[in-house]
């Protein structure tokens, strides 16, 4: 769902729920109370998206033109290339320290002893060689992994679990995807996978940001 989208849900929602409950006072119509109240709700929704040095009166005049059907300065399909442009600027400038963090790195680990870097950007220490089969992208494996940030914090661990993890090796992530394609059973490596081979730009649950490397303990115990 792009944000127009979302925006015109959110103006319908609140034409729904305040038409039949709310009015702005004795001294104003329905109508100018219901236009008030969307326009509040909208400003909010601009907010949340992170919107928040528009230019007043040109979005009045987008609204305005819209709902008149007057001549469109800039057409929709043009107007959700031009927000979503921004958006993905606005949010790759909101993150930048964690692409100079990965950067900095991986430039400085990929000169430590006993790390290798494949043509992808991905980082791997051997800790202990395997000497069983290497599994394929569809094979079903099972593995204990601690997975950290950067600064070493642990956002998943099926160590600590106690559990080993099962699952197809073109189920995970990119990063994963490729280093368990190249792993004897048997193995445990240490890898560094760059934010582009792992979520990206959209990150994942409350500890892993936009833009975030991953640095993962893999044990690869066997193949399914």
């Amino acid at each position: 769902m792009n944000f127009l989208t979302t925006a015109k849900t959110a103006m319908l929602t609140g034409i729904i729920l305040l038409s039949s409950t709310w009015s702005f006072g004795q001294n104003n119509n329905l109508m100018d109370s219901l236009s008030y109240s969307v326009g509040l709700i909208l400003a909010q929704n601009l907010k949340q998206q992170g919107l928040t040095e528009l230019d007043g009166e040109s979005l009045k005049q987008g609204i305005v033109d819209l709902l008149e059907e007057n001549e469109l300065k800039v057409d929709l399909t043009q107007a959700n290339q031009i927000l979503q442009e921004h958006m993905a600027k606005q949010n790759l400038s909101k993150w930048e320290k964690n692409i100079r963090a990965e950067q900095e790195f991986l430039a400085e680990n990929k000169n430590r002893e006993g790390v290798k870097e494949l043509p992808s950007g991905i980082q791997y220490k051997v800790i202990t060689e395997g000497d069983g089969p290497i599994p394929s992208a569809t094979d079903q494996i099972s593995a204990h992994y601690h997975g950290m940030l950067i600064d070493g914090r642990v956002f998943d661990s099926s160590v600590n679990r106690g559990q080993p993890a099962t699952f197809p090796v073109n189920g995970v992530i990119q990063g994963w995807q490729e280093v368990l394609q190249l792993m004897p059973v048997g193995s445990k490596w240490k890898v560094f996978i760059p934010s582009a081979l792992a979520y990206g730009e959209r990150g994942a649950g409350d500890m892993i940001d936009p833009y975030s490397m991953l640095i993962f303990e893999i044990e690869l115990l066997e193949i399914k």
